[in-house]
């Protein structure tokens, strides 16, 4: 082989590995926008996320809030309903008396 003839052989596959490099760069330039694409939605879902924590927490104070007042509530109507139950007992205990005597003032 002539010298000529090796540096057409090199020539040509210079050729050839410079058509496959501007391939894999222009491969590589699809991708990388592609993933460029990705990382601008994967950015939304994480605002959407951020958001939704916060609306989240909002809520967890507004349970926390309702629980304790309903809490303190129902304290109270148990209270109420005990101080009745007192009450109701203290008057049976009472007719209870005058009705003993009403019977032996009967007889």
């Amino acid at each position: 082989m002539t010298d000529r003839e090796l540096l057409e052989l090199i020539a040509s596959q210079v050729g050839v590995l410079t058509k496959d490099m501007t391939e894999v760069k222009g491969r590589l330039a699809g991708v990388e926008n592609h993933l460029t694409g990705v990382e601008d939605r994967l950015t939304g879902v994480e605002d959407r996320l951020t958001g939704v924590e916060d609306r989240l927490t909002g809520v967890e104070g507004a349970v926390v809030k309702i629980e304790i007042d309903h809490g303190q509530k129902l304290g109270a109507l148990f209270d109420g309903q005990k101080l009745n139950s007192e009450k109701l007992d203290r008057i049976e205990a009472e007719v209870t008396k005058h009705g003993e005597v009403i019977l032996r003032r009967i007889r």
